[in-house]
Parts: C-alpha cells; structure tokens; sequence
C-alpha cells in the first residue's frame, strides 16, 4: 500500500508543477498583454488547485498513516538524521503552506472585479506557492524515485 501511495504522489508531483507553472505562465501572459481573464484562465487556476489537493491528500495519507519514516520520527525524533527531519517536518510544513497560499490566491482572484486584480493575485499567489513548493522538493533524492 505504500509503495502504491509513493507512486501516485511521484507522478502527481510531476502535475502538481506542470499546472501551476500553466497557470503562471497564463496569468503573466494575461498582465502584460492585457486581455481579458477567460474561461480558460479560471479553469487553469482551479486545475492547478484541484490537482494540489489531491496531491496534499494523498500526502497526508503518506505522513500520518503510511510512512515508515514519518512513522519513526514522530516516535523517536530525527537521530541527527538530515532526511527524517526534512520528511518529518520541513516537507509537510511547506508543501501545506504552499496549498494553503494558492487556496487563497485563487480564491482572491475568483471574486476580483477587474481582469488585471484577478491576473495580478494569481501570479503573485501562485508565484509564492511555486516557491515553497521548490523549497520543499526533495533535491537529495532522486527525481523519479520507485520507477
């Protein structure tokens, strides 16, 4: 079941960045050529969010129910050991941070009056969750783990 759990969230990851970097890309787009916020801008901003829950779902699942490694930090601690302390909390704190950031954004964006306050808020919103997001990866392991 772990195993299982492990993989969803590798590839979700892999999504996870694809659609916010989507939805920058688009709202960025969007503030310097001052168009109009589209269907397709809204639907980009919530396929970025609805992924990120999913993926912070299935995170969960893995820290407080699945992970042996989460599993012995919360009963003994880190052991001065780098990795246990970097799933035991820095991860979890800035992969929810993150989600917790666009929820907002883009809840901000949603009910913004004009085309540009909702452009400007999703780029600055998701901008940050992008951030905390790369502060978060695991750099020290490697990218497509369990394939």
């Amino acid at each position: 079941m772990y195993e299982i759990f492990v993989f969803f969230h590798s590839i979700l990851r892999w999504l996870v960045l694809i659609s916010l970097l989507y939805s920058l890309g688009r709202s960025i787009h969007g503030l310097i050529s001052k168009r109009t916020f589209t269907k397709a801008d809204s639907i980009a901003r919530v396929l970025a969010g609805t992924i990120s829950h999913t993926q912070l779902l299935i995170g969960f699942t893995l820290y407080f129910l699945l992970s042996p490694i989460t599993r012995f930090f919360m009963k003994s601690g880190s052991g001065g050991n780098h990795e246990i302390w970097f799933f035991g909390i820095y991860h979890i704190a800035l992969m929810f941070s993150s989600i917790v950031v666009m929820t907002i954004g883009s809840s901000i964006a949603k009910r913004a009056a004009s085309d540009y306050a909702k452009f400007k808020t999703i780029t600055i919103y998701f901008s940050v969750a992008l951030v905390l997001i790369l502060l978060a990866i695991p750099w020290f392991r490697p990218l497509l783990r369990n394939f």
